[in-house]
């Protein structure tokens, strides 16, 4: 493919995921409002929906790319977990007047999941049941944590389409939804398509190009997201969005991507990108504990994201 063709369709494919996830969201909702679903049971199972790197990844499997299948879990929730949240601590430190550690647990166990899963070297339509069951286990769980006064609240795009709920009627809902998936399943399968020329043009595995550059451009919203809330002196939405985008990353949004088609998890993901990830998510929890997240942490988590990248090319 001409590589002039390749970054067009990249860019555009780019641009369309983005765009339209974010239609996605309101028609998702909207529909399961208008459908008579409550707005805090879909607080809970939209808590870190995702559309557009699900979207990718499930493409990226597809097409039998498992560096962009997997980037688009472990990048992506790197981007939020380290980057995001580490670049808003720096900016705007954290404090928090209550830390249920069994919330902590949570995201803990999505990764540690994934990763007993992968350890043969592949994700099969089996793990990808397993991961979706975990999923609505962990919705579960919430919904009881929230019932003795631990609130599940979501944060970015399913929030801003909460407050705005009595704008949606049922039926354009629906039809922004349908709308929506096409536009960003169209988008996603030239994004992937322009991907392949600019693995080869640049000289990198699919993984490195999936877990670094492609997961930073469609996750980097997550910065968008948690550091306003932290400078309004909402942390706890920011870290909401921390502890939601892993339950979706790790578990809903690799199940999916698991049951489109197996997915070879490599000796450099289990070596490295998944490690580093996980010690990622144990390092935010002990930080949490102390209900604080000072400068200084946001900067050693902004450091582990940044040994996550260089250490790929390495």
């Amino acid at each position: 493919m001409n590589t002039i063709v390749s970054i067009a369709l990249f860019v555009v494919g780019l641009g369309l995921v983005i765009y339209f996830a974010e239609k996605l969201v309101k028609g998702a909702v909207g529909t399961s409002l208008g459908f008579g679903v409550s707005t805090f049971l879909i607080s809970v199972i939209f808590i870190g929906f995702d559309p557009e790197n699900l979207a990718v990844g499930a493409v990226g499997s597809f097409e039998g790319i498992a560096g962009i299948a997997l980037g688009s879990i472990i990048g992506a929730a790197m981007v939020a977990i380290a980057l995001a949240f580490g670049i808003t601590a720096l900016l705007a430190p954290m404090g928090f007047e209550r830390v249920p550690k069994q919330i902590l647990t949570v995201p803990i166990l999505a990764v540690l999941l994934l990763g007993i899963l992968g350890f043969d070297g592949q994700l099969s339509r089996i793990d990808g049941t397993i991961l979706l069951l975990g999923f609505v286990l962990s919705v579960i769980y919430l919904l009881r944590l929230s019932k003795r006064g631990l609130d599940i609240k979501p944060s970015g795009e399913v929030a801003e389409t909460l407050e705005e709920a009595e704008e949606l009627s049922k039926w354009k809902s629906f039809g922004l939804l349908l709308l929506s998936l096409a536009a960003v399943i169209i988008g996603s399968e030239m994004l992937v398509a322009g991907s392949e020329t600019i693995i080869a043009l640049l000289g990198l595995s699919d993984t490195v190009f999936g877990m670094t550059i492609l997961a930073f451009l469609v996750s980097i919203e997550e910065l968008a997201r948690e550091l306003p809330a932290a400078m309004k002196g909402r942390p706890e939405i920011s870290f909401g969005n921390v502890v939601g985008s892993i339950l979706a990353f790790f578990l809903f949004n690799a199940g999916i991507i698991a049951l489109v088609s197996p997915v070879t998890v490599g000796t450099q993901v289990l070596r490295f990108y998944l490690p580093l990830c996980f010690g990622t998510v144990i390092v935010v929890s002990l930080f949490m504990m102390t209900k604080k997240i000072p400068r200084w942490a946001g900067g050693i988590l902004v450091l582990m994201y940044l040994i996550f990248v260089v250490g790929g090319y390495i």
